[in-house]
């Protein structure tokens, strides 16, 4: 997987805006202003992304690829690296979690707007 299909996937969901507010070596994306995954381009491909606190051990202790947060709340954020973990159809579903969590977390009258 490649940053361009994690672009095109993110990209496809409601309310999701993408930048590059810590420069032009990570890629963030965002639901009602909140980010939901951040992607480093520098170097091997790797992303952050938001979980659970009861599946993030878990996360890393099943996969190597998978590592706490990078510079995030090890709690609630993993970092994959994408280039070694070979199932797309996880990382995309771990993408979707990020993606409902922080939309979850989101005010009532954000969330609504995310659903228009």
């Amino acid at each position: 997987m490649n940053i361009e299909d994690i672009r095109s996937f993110c990209l496809n969901k409601k309310a999701v805006t993408e930048s590059m507010p810590f420069g032009d070596d990570t890629l963030v994306f965002k639901v009602g202003g909140k980010m939901f995954l951040l992607a480093n381009l520098d170097g091997p491909l790797s992303l952050n992304l938001k979980a659970n606190p009861e599946e993030v051990a878990s996360r890393i202790e099943h996969h190597s690829e998978v590592s706490p947060g990078y510079h995030m709340n090890k709690k609630h954020w993993v970092t994959v690296d994408v280039e070694r973990f070979l199932d797309e159809k996880l990382l995309l579903s771990w993408i979707e979690i990020s993606y409902e969590l922080v939309k979850a977390g989101l005010d009532k009258k954000a969330r609504e707007a995310c659903d228009l």
